[in-house]
């Protein structure tokens, strides 16, 4: 784990886990990325941004668990589902959906089927 990473994660290290397995799980499922440490976020780009985790506030504090990550995506359609916290259109044909991860086990198929699927959008932009 990089400096950069450790400390986007200072304060939060619970979530440090979280974190490790989507990232592994995204660089095994999709090729040539670049991974972006910023401020409030670690973006994930292939030939544009596909995804991101950040500790962006989605739920009401008192809803929120201790121990979690959001994970954002682009996708061209809307996704409906019950793990989908928040979902926009900030512009036609472009959705950007927010999940909040609080456990290992919601990083899963399915989770990565929509980050996949993102990828693929971000390439044929």
């Amino acid at each position: 784990m990089d400096l950069q990473t450790l400390q986007f994660f200072d304060g939060h290290q619970d979530a440090l886990p979280l974190y490790e397995k989507f990232e592994h799980c995204v660089t095994d499922l999709v090729p040539d990325i670049k991974i972006k440490v910023q401020k409030t976020q670690i973006s994930f780009y292939n030939r544009h941004l596909f995804s991101c985790v950040s500790f962006a506030r989605i739920r009401k504090k008192k809803d929120c668990p201790d121990c979690y990550i959001v994970i954002t995506f682009g996708l061209a359609h809307k996704v409906d589902s019950p793990r989908i916290d928040v979902a926009t259109e900030p512009c036609p044909n472009r959705w950007t959906h927010h999940v909040l991860i609080s456990d290992l086990s919601e990083i899963d198929g399915e989770l990565m089927g929509w980050v996949n699927d993102a990828a693929d959008f971000a390439c044929r932009k």
